[in-house]
């Protein structure tokens, strides 16, 4: 019996994309993607959703490439302006289970402490959690099963009786691994279909 719904929240109900940012800095589209597939990683961004300062995961990387400086940070210097708007078919996915009662809802979210303030103020529905776990707070972050496991002694909340939504595959094995019913996000539509496939809708 499902009764706590966890979701992870960017490319599920935020958008969040480096191209929005990095299409203004780099005339090349290919170049944009190689300074952001070997340079501002996506492995290098998770160490600061894991609790590395911004300031300090920058300095690394100025010293590595020096000659990008300016791009590297441009990253986090100009962070909000790689958020999109809300990803609108699922916040209405959202609302709607939040209005039927049934559910506590959760959001689990590798996330830096010192960017999700921003995100706070701009998007009004993540009020709408019962609570939220933030990878960068607790220096930790998905896919390690402790980080999980402390979403659910928080909230009091059993693996078995849980719903993971994660647009990462690797997130999402991690959390069946501990015994968590999950579903691997890749549209609003198909989300609708599977909850209403599991009879949570």
């Amino acid at each position: 019996m499902i009764n706590t719904i966890i979701f992870d929240l960017g490319a599920v109900l935020v958008d969040w994309n480096p191209h929005y940012l990095y299409r203004n800095l780099f005339p090349d589209e290919q170049e944009m993607k190689d300074f952001l597939a070997n340079i501002t990683t996506p492995e290098w961004n998770e160490e600061q959703d894991a609790g590395r300062p911004l300031q300090e995961g920058t300095e690394l990387l100025v010293q590595q490439y020096p000659h990008h400086e300016a791009n590297i940070r441009a990253f986090y210097g100009r962070w909000e302006e790689m958020l999109g708007g809300a990803i609108e078919g699922t916040v209405e996915l959202f609302k709607q289970l939040k209005e039927n009662g049934k559910y506590k809802i959760y959001a689990l979210t590798n996330w830096s402490a010192e960017t999700f303030p921003i995100a706070l103020q701009r998007y009004d529905f993540l009020n709408w959690f019962d609570g939220i776990v933030v990878s960068g707070t607790e220096k930790m972050r998905k896919p390690n099963p402790a980080f999980y496991q402390l979403l659910l002694d928080r909230y009091n909340t059993k693996a078995e009786e849980a719903l993971f939504i994660d647009d990462n595959l690797r997130n999402v094995l991690a959390a069946q691994k501990l015994g968590i019913k999950s579903i691997h996000f890749s549209s609003a539509e198909q989300l609708k279909a599977e909850l209403e496939n599991n009879f949570i809708i």
